[in-house]
């Protein structure tokens, strides 16, 4: 994963820490116990080592640039899945936007499609378990208020023995871990791309709204929300990739 092209993506994160009062303490703590936490759930599934894990990541690279991409965000409504699998587009889902697969009449086909869920782990517990059961890989992520989804999420993909890649949003180097960038699990899964050498002209992007929160965005304070949603419409900008 290379996200060095975009070297803005990242430092942008310290913006958004001090605009909301966050502390960079907290979120690498979160990285690191997300870490050591598939370490030990590693001996039942190797390929959540560091090794397996680089393995799953090159082999999702191979897939998502090899054509064009959808990301899915929180507004997300069955009609751009069905776009999507028609403009002959791999998928990937922002969190709980994967629960608008379930709407699709041909399932089959839409999940098949989906390549990636990004996730920090507060979409709904049961759209996420469906992509796990699936064995979709998901792209989880750890920040400093996360930890308790993360650790029941992470129970979750042990049990299916899902694909799994591991992102922070720290300026430190962290193994195992990679920082694609951005904020948001929708901006985020853009970055995501990115950093998997997609290229901006590569990525539509479908269900990503501004001026509402999207129906299967996880629990949130609203006002808060608007204010993520705009820094989510700059990272976008920054990355040049349009909504």
């Amino acid at each position: 994963m290379d996200p060095s092209s975009f070297p803005y993506l990242i430092a942008i994160q310290d913006e958004i820490r001090d605009e909301f009062g966050w502390a960079l303490d907290s979120d690498l703590t979160s990285a690191r116990q997300l870490r050591d936490a598939c370490e030990d759930k590693s001996r039942t599934h190797i390929s959540w080592n560091d090794n397996g894990r680089q393995t799953t990541l090159l082999r999702l690279q191979e897939q998502l640039i090899s054509r064009p991409v959808t990301v899915l965000g929180a507004a997300a409504e069955a009609d751009d899945i069905r776009a999507a699998i028609q403009d002959g587009h791999g998928i990937i889902a922002a969190d709980g936007a994967v629960g608008v697969f379930t709407e699709v009449e041909f399932s089959g086909i839409a999940w098949d499609a989906l390549l990636c869920v990004v996730s920090d782990a507060d979409g709904a517990p049961e759209h996420l378990a469906i992509a796990a059961e699936r064995k979709i890989p998901f792209i989880l992520h750890a920040h400093g208020d996360n930890t308790d989804n993360w650790t029941e999420l992470l129970d979750v993909l042990h049990l299916y023995g899902t694909p799994l890649i591991l992102t922070h949003q720290t300026p430190e180097h962290i193994q195992g871990m990679h920082n694609p960038g951005g904020f948001t699990d929708g901006d985020r899964a853009v970055c995501f791309g990115l950093a998997m050498n997609v290229l901006p002209n590569q990525i539509t992007l479908r269900g990503f709204r501004t001026d509402i929160i999207g129906r299967w965005t996880g629990a949130t304070q609203p006002e808060r929300k608007m204010r993520k949603l705009e820094w989510m419409s700059r990272v976008l900008e920054i990355a040049g990739v349009n909504l």
